[in-house]
């Protein structure tokens, strides 16, 4: 367990402080997250957020059939449980989390499936790396996605947008979900307390907890102009913009997220560009 702050909300992180931060943050959550959430996610499965929506039903990323033979990349993956799901649709893919703790939950997951008779292929490899300075060579991947990770914690989300470009081949596709701006303005609470505008929807000031001057957890909101932005400076074209709504089958509460929220306001955003061929 990471300590408790004795300050949390609104106030000014740098990019290394932020890391640094949401490393450890990961790292030491990561049991209690996965004894949470990990039977909502699945241990192979492609939920885009916390509304419940699966790639199978939505397919973002493309139809049916179209991931088999290519190669993908899952960029913030947590316990790279889409990755596996992408795997499973015949897809080559590299799974990468800031967090190793995060990734150890992936590993768990691949032995207790490979226990279970499941063949090694049909998982992805996994890599720790900062998804801001990925370790891959230009023009790599055919999808470079993620399901809520990183984008949400990197200060400097347009260099991100940059260096996922990077390892996209051109004709490729970048997709990632995040937390809708809409949600910023918000108290992170699921009842009608949550319902009332807060916050400046224009203040791009981060959230964050901290121990006296140590950073322990941060979150970087950005407008839905500027999420679009970023992607299109990174040179991409975009494909999709996605505001997804409440799941009816749906009852659980996440945080923040919701049926009674989830059903009046947008919690997760989802975007994609695509990497022209010239």
């Amino acid at each position: 367990m990471n300590e408790t702050p004795d300050r949390a909300g609104r106030f000014t992180v740098s990019g290394p402080e932020s890391t640094r931060a949401n490393r450890a943050w990961w790292d030491g959550e990561a049991d209690e997250y996965m004894a949470e959430h990990g039977a909502f996610l699945g241990d192979a499965e492609l939920v885009w957020g916390p509304e419940g929506w699966t790639e199978a039903e939505l397919r973002i990323l493309g139809p049916e059939g179209s991931l088999d033979g290519r190669d993908v990349l899952e960029f913030g993956s947590g316990a790279a449980q889409a990755g596996r799901w992408c795997a499973g649709q015949g897809a080559r893919v590299v799974a990468t989390d800031l967090s190793l703790g995060m990734l150890r939950q992936g590993a768990h997951i691949d032995d207790a499936r490979q226990s279970a008779s499941v063949p090694k292929h049909a998982g992805p490899a996994l890599a720790q790396c900062d998804a801001s300075c990925l370790p891959f060579a230009d023009n790599a991947f055919d999808v470079v996605f993620s399901a809520f990770g990183a984008v949400p914690f990197i200060a400097d989300t347009a260099a991100l947008m940059r260096e996922l470009a990077r390892v996209t081949k051109p004709g490729g596709l970048v997709a990632f979900s995040t937390t809708h701006p809409l949600r910023w303005t918000l108290p992170d609470v699921p009842d009608e307390s949550g319902l009332l505008v807060t916050y400046s929807y224009f203040d791009t000031t981060p959230y964050a907890e901290a121990r006296g001057e140590r950073v322990l957890y941060a979150e970087h909101h950005r407008t839905l102009e500027a999420r679009v932005a970023e992607l299109l400076g990174a040179g991409l074209v975009l494909e999709q913009l996605r505001e997804l709504p409440w799941k009816e089958a749906n009852n659980q509460t996440w945080g923040g997220w919701s049926p009674l929220r989830g059903n009046l306001v947008p919690g997760t955003l989802v975007l994609t560009g695509r990497k022209p061929r010239t």
